[in-house]
């Protein structure tokens, strides 16, 4: 039994007190019943709730599973990269904790792990207990990130996979600050293969992902992976100047041919408030690449971690370790 693969579940945790319990239930009838072993990894990402103290009185019962404790709240996709880092198992599962994603669903992704797969993702096929403008907006982003890159990025997927070991140490490799999972793990390559679900309503709780989270991630996904922004500029940019050139053109005619000029006022300031609206459009677009760049060149760690409390997927106590530790290389 010591060379029968391990399996890791990483599980980011962000005030889902109301939850914590039920997924720790699930998660281990799901995997007890796989057979395997394997350990539970619960990153608290700053929670503020009772969510931690959970954690540990589950730890207390149960030593399969396994708490990183962040400093702060430094983001989902922070959260699962933490999780990931700590992850010892053969292969290694993300999902997250309000069971919108079914545990259920791991076994198959299992089999095909066997079969040859480096990466099993969930591919959603309906999306219960989600109101019609969270399930249009969501549609909408993943066919305009399709478009606006060169990554085969899945549509209607989110976090919920599972990655070989090799897929694992490649994504390891991938230290960037403003994170887009589901996009990172397309961009690896490797055999990449879907198993569909239908996501069904949170278990307990409200969503962590207000209207301004999301669009904060869909501007890191876009601007992570497509130069399409600075393109579009760019065109946009030369038809304003195009378009400039020709109304000079016509205006000059105009005069000299026919002797009578063209009036007005409010065309000019109409073209002057176009022209500065396309400049500063333009230079916004260079200053979110512009941040990411010095985002990135500070080279602050991705994450602080207060506490680890280490799994033993024998089901024993795991050794606690306290402290600070960093992980940004």
């Amino acid at each position: 039994m010591s060379d029968a693969p391990m399996l890791s579940v990483v599980v980011p945790v962000f005030n889902e007190g109301k939850v914590i319990r039920e997924c720790h239930r699930r998660l281990v009838t799901v995997l007890e019943g796989v057979g395997a072993a394997f350990e539970l990894i619960f990153v608290d990402d700053g929670s503020v709730d009772d969510s931690l103290l959970l954690l540990r009185d589950v730890r207390e019962r149960d030593g399969r599973v396994g708490i990183i404790s962040l400093s702060r709240n430094f983001g989902h996709q922070v959260a699962i990269t933490a999780g990931i880092d700590h992850a010892r198992g053969d292969a290694v599962v993300v999902m997250d904790a309000d069971l919108q994603d079914p545990p259920e669903l791991i076994p198959e992704m299992i089999r095909r792990w066997h079969e040859g797969a480096d990466v099993v993702y969930g591919s959603r096929v309906g999306r219960r207990g989600e109101s019609l403008f969270k399930r249009a907006t969501a549609s909408l982003f993943y066919r305009v990130i399709r478009g606006l890159t060169t990554v085969d990025i899945p549509k209607d997927t989110g976090d919920f996979r599972l990655m070989s070991r090799r897929a694992v140490q490649a994504l390891g490799g991938m230290r960037e600050r403003h994170r887009f999972v589901r996009g990172m793990v397309p961009w690896l390559g490797f055999r990449q293969i879907p198993v569909q679900y239908e996501r069904v309503a949170r278990y307990a709780g409200e969503t962590k992902f207000p209207l301004s989270k999301m669009i904060r991630f869909a501007a890191d996904a876009i601007f992570s992976f497509s130069l399409a922004p600075l393109q579009i500029a760019t065109l946009l940019g030369t038809a304003v100047s195009i378009a400039s050139f020709l109304y000079a053109g016509i205006a000059v005619y105009l005069q000299v041919v026919t002797g009578r000029a063209i009036p007005g006022w409010a065309s000019l300031i109409v073209a002057v408030v176009f022209l500065g609206g396309v400049q500063l459009l333009s230079l916004g677009i260079i200053g979110e690449y512009l941040g990411r760049i010095y985002d990135e060149v500070k080279a602050r760690p991705l994450y602080v971690v207060t506490e680890c409390l280490e799994a033993v997927p024998d089901g024993k106590r795991g050794p606690d370790v306290d402290g600070t530790a960093t992980n940004g290389a």
